[in-house]
């Protein structure tokens, strides 16, 4: 499981609108491939219709967590402030997992604070994405 869907998991966000394969237009359960003598006959895979995503107020749940934080975190400027109020690692070694995961260009990767602005960005980008209200003035 990659950083990013624990994230979006601790934000009731999870990856329910992924696409199942139907494996009913083929006939065959599962495992099932066929004779040793033919191949195998083409698989036929429906993806599942898209169903609309739920907006999940996440700026409500991230507020919520940072009053009950004993910290002072501040998770609109620092990533670091909101992978700690997700209880999720934010050491370097795992920034640079999730910066990797998301596809950070590699020079920004030789500079963890440009990295840190990257990432942040990303992340509420993808928050946003997938169903979650993140304020416009976050995105920029």
């Amino acid at each position: 499981m990659g950083l990013l869907t624990k994230i979006l998991e601790k934000l009731g966000l999870g990856t329910a609108h992924a696409a199942t394969p139907d494996i009913r237009a083929t006939g065959k359960k599962p495992g099932i491939t066929g004779t040793a003598t033919a191949p195998p006959p083409p698989r036929v895979v429906t993806p599942a219709t898209p169903a609309a995503v739920p907006v999940v107020d996440v700026v409500a749940q991230l507020e919520k967590r940072a009053a009950d934080n004993p910290q002072k975190l501040n998770w609109k400027t620092s990533i670091v402030d909101l992978l700690k109020l997700l209880d999720i690692d934010s050491g370097l070694a795992d920034r640079k997992e999730l910066a990797k995961e998301l596809g950070c260009p590699p020079a920004l990767m030789e500079d963890s604070a440009k990295m840190n602005m990257w990432l942040h960005k990303e992340v509420l980008a993808r928050i946003a994405a997938n169903g979650g209200n993140v304020p416009a003035n976050l995105l920029d």
